[in-house]
């Protein structure tokens, strides 16, 4: 476990590099002469680490003398949110990498025009850090089952999804393939649908949709604190979260099948509770016990997914189409998806996103940024809010990725450290075993 968390194969460093690299490449060909007449104040390729660190987000680069570059405002991203990222996980191929790559605006010159990665001739030297990077990981499970981990970038500042070398290798060596996407179906699946299937031509075929009885009384109402005891009238408050989430994948024509990810504190009346609700809206359900009992606790999960796929059809089709505006794939994003009333832009959102449509951009997908606590993007409005609006104060396009990130409310894309970190716990013995870890990876499933 120790070994996947905390370097893997190296694929993020190597990701980091590549984005470190190109900034590096900007400033250095500003203070060489700037032949491609790059405005600084116009530079949007922000570098990036594999680390939450808030001070990080706007900084002040190139003070010191006259040799030591230019002096302007830089920022840093987390490395998950970064567009390489979602470039290595929806390149096709290593052609298909390098072509995303050389796409990639890092500023505007004076006239306003784009300047792109493959203007520094950056792309060569990226593609080369990135060579191996771009191969899918195998690895296996505790009880030796092989798995595909490649890619990371999270779904509340990123597209949320693992590979698309990954997803199609594993769909031509398996019978059926089950991939993640992250946080919730607000966030990850909607993205996993309109951004990573329409790119990729994946068709799934049965969604699973995980959910905790935990998760559902805190949506109710439920303190941290009291979460372990049964409250079913909290839950039944709660519920409308997970009735939204079930929804949400309906309308994109795919069966359901909602797994209670099980906690010791659990009832049993809990439980019925909840299968009682799932199956009035025509989802199957499923207890998973995988964390007590290994992959014996995920049987009746799989016998329910079998049957789904053996008996129910699925009518996959995307929320929105690529002729719709930016305005229009973003409004139906924010009510179809997340139950607001509406969408309201900043003044810079509204400018940015007129050049983006009138650079050619207009027919791109959305990729939203947003926090995971809320369909809303008030992290404090829970269960099932209604009558909210959606607020955009920054829209910019990752072109080399093929889509236009918008941010909602407060969302950061370089996180900050809790006031204790979980850093504190990690220590290594004198016989060099790593103490204090926890696992991060988790899966979250689609079949395609």
């Amino acid at each position: 476990m120790e070994d996947l968390n905390l370097h893997f194969t190296g694929d993020f460093h190597a990701i980091t590099s590549a984005n470190n690299l190109l900034a590096a490449m900007l400033d250095n060909h500003i203070q060489q002469g700037n032949t491609l007449g790059i405005d600084p104040r116009q530079v949007v390729w922000k570098r990036c680490v594999d680390m939450n660190d808030r001070v990080l987000r706007n900084i002040v680069v190139g003070l010191g003398r006259k040799t030591d570059g230019m002096v302007r405002e830089d920022h840093f991203v987390i490395t998950v949110a970064s567009e390489i990222m979602a470039i290595l996980c929806l390149a096709d191929d290593l052609a298909d990498l390098k072509r995303r790559l050389g796409r990639i605006i890092v500023a505007y010159n004076f006239k306003g025009e784009p300047v792109t990665a493959d203007d520094l001739q950056a792309t060569g030297a990226m593609a080369a850090l990135l060579k191996d990077a771009i191969k899918p990981n195998l690895i296996q499970t505790l009880e030796h089952t092989p798995a595909l981990v490649h890619g990371g970038p999270f779904a509340n500042i990123a597209h949320g999804c693992n590979s698309v070398r990954a997803t199609k290798m594993a769909l031509k060596l398996s019978d059926i393939t089950v991939t993640e996407a992250g946080f919730g179906a607000d966030l990850g699946a909607e993205k996993f649908f309109d951004i990573k299937c329409r790119m990729a031509g994946l068709k799934p075929d049965a969604v699973v949709l995980v959910a905790t009885v935990r998760a559902l009384k805190y949506n109710g109402g439920v303190a941290k604190a009291d979460l372990a005891e049964e409250n079913l009238d909290a839950l039944a408050k709660g519920i409308v979260n997970l009735e939204k989430h079930i929804e949400n994948i309906q309308k994109y024509g795919v069966p359901v099948i909602v797994t209670l990810n099980s906690f010791v504190t659990d009832t049993d009346a809990e439980n019925a509770f909840i299968e009682k609700f799932c199956r009035e809206r025509g989802c199957e359900f499923a207890l998973s016990e995988v964390w007590e009992k290994g992959g014996e606790g995920g049987l009746d999960l799989a016998q329910k997914v079998l049957e789904t796929l053996e008996t129910k059809e699925s009518d996959f089709h995307t929320l929105y189409n690529d002729e719709l505006s930016l305005k229009d794939k973003i409004r139906t994003i924010a009510q179809e998806i997340y139950g607001a009333h509406d969408v309201v832009y900043e003044p810079a959102a509204e400018k940015q996103l007129a050049k983006i449509e009138s650079m050619g951009f207009g027919s791109f997908p959305i990729c939203m940024a947003k926090n995971q606590y809320s369909l809303s993007d008030d992290a404090t409005k829970l269960g099932r809010p209604e009558n909210f609006d959606i607020h955009i104060r920054e829209v910019y396009v990752s072109a080399g990725a093929g889509f236009v990130v918008a941010l909602t409310g407060a969302v950061m894309t370089m996180p900050g450290l809790p006031k204790v970190p979980a850093a504190n716990g990690i220590d290594v013995t004198d016989d060099g075993k790593i103490t204090g870890l926890f696992l991060k990876f988790f899966m979250i499933g689609c079949r395609l």
